[in-house]
Order: C-alpha cells, then sequence, then structure tokens
C-alpha cells in the first residue's frame, strides 16, 4: 500500500491538469493545498431567501454576517451570537447569510456577501470553515474573522451541544454576542 502526502500530485500529472483544471495543489510550500469540491447543481430556489437578500440589497444593508453552522458546542454558540446580532442587537446594520444557500448556489446569498460593504464571519473555532468555504466560490473575499470561542470562558473539554444546559449555551452566545457588537461598532 502506498500513501500519499497532501497535496501530492504524480509525474506527468501537472502537465496533463494545466490546460484542464485550476486550483490543483502542488508541492510548492508558497502556494495552498486545495480541496476541489463537486457541488449538485439545483434548479430549486427558495423565494422566501431570495427575496430576503434583495430587500437586504436594496436597503444597503452594510454588513454581511457568514455564521459557523458547526454540529458541536462551540458552533451552537456562534450560530446563536449570529442570530443575536442580526435579528436582535443590530438588524438595521447586519443580514444574516444562509451560509448553506450562499456556498452551493450562485444566487442572492452569494450575491449579499459579494456586494456587502463589510463581511464578518463569525467562526466557532480555529477552522475557519465558514469563511473559508465562502472564499473558495468568492474569489478574493476577504472577510472579518472573529474566532466566537475566543469571547466566553467555558471547560474548552466540552464539545456536543449537550454537553452544557441549553440555559448555560444562550448565556455564553449572549456574552459573545455582546462581544461582538463591540467589535462590529
Amino acid at each position: 500500500m502506498t500513501t500519499r502526502k497532501s497535496g501530492f500530485v504524480p509525474e506527468g500529472a501537472k502537465e496533463m491538469m494545466k490546460n484542464c483544471c485550476s486550483g490543483f495543489a502542488t508541492d510548492n510550500e508558497n502556494e495552498k493545498d486545495f480541496e476541489v469540491v463537486k457541488i449538485e447543481k439545483t434548479k430549486n430556489v427558495c423565494s422566501m431567501c431570495e427575496d430576503f437578500a434583495k430587500e437586504q440589497m436594496d436597503n444597503k444593508t452594510p454588513i454581511a454576517v457568514i455564521s459557523c453552522e458547526g454540529a458541536c458546542l462551540r458552533g451552537e454558540i456562534a450560530r446563536q451570537a449570529a442570530n443575536l446580532v442580526c435579528f436582535k442587537l443590530l438588524p438595521e446594520k447586519t443580514a444574516r447569510i444562509c451560509l448553506g444557500g450562499a456556498f452551493t448556489k450562485d444566487t442572492g446569498q452569494r450575491n449579499l456577501v459579494r456586494n456587502a460593504s463589510r463581511v464578518v464571519a463569525l467562526e466557532g473555532c480555529f477552522i475557519e470553515c465558514g469563511s473559508r468555504m465562502m472564499k473558495g466560490v468568492i474569489e478574493g473575499l476577504k472577510p472579518e474573522v472573529i474566532i466566537v470561542d475566543r469571547l466566553y470562558d467555558f471547560d474548552r473539554k466540552l464539545f456536543a451541544i449537550n454537553d452544557l444546559p441549553e440555559e448555560k449555551v444562550k448565556q455564553l452566545a449572549q456574552v459573545a454576542a455582546n462581544k461582538i457588537i463591540e467589535k462590529l461598532n
């Protein structure tokens, strides 16, 4: 069995891929490694999502907020904090982005990110999934990244959403949201 290091391109493959593939990984230390992801296109459209995006663009909402949607404790707190920021604390300045919609199809949500004067990514942890995903579909995107799990104190050994009582998760999301507001203003 042969194992390959990440980013390995077999001999001769680089030449073949020059004309048909872009963004493939190389052994050059100065280039990032990328994964190529194939997402099935859909003709389905959520009219409510599109209407929301259009309304936010028409209102020139200045801050598009991308959020971690992870199923772990950190992701849940980031998600709840994003909702607090966008729907309760600063609704006139922020537009909450549907990460799935923005990442998987080039319609209203992606346009909302693309055309926002400021894009903020609230990441549950240092992996920064949401901002990395969006940078993959919007060339040159440079969101302001806020690592949300650095904004509150908790037992860092905890992982699952149910490792803390729901009320405690809400409290931590509120603490994070208040600190995010300070950074946005």
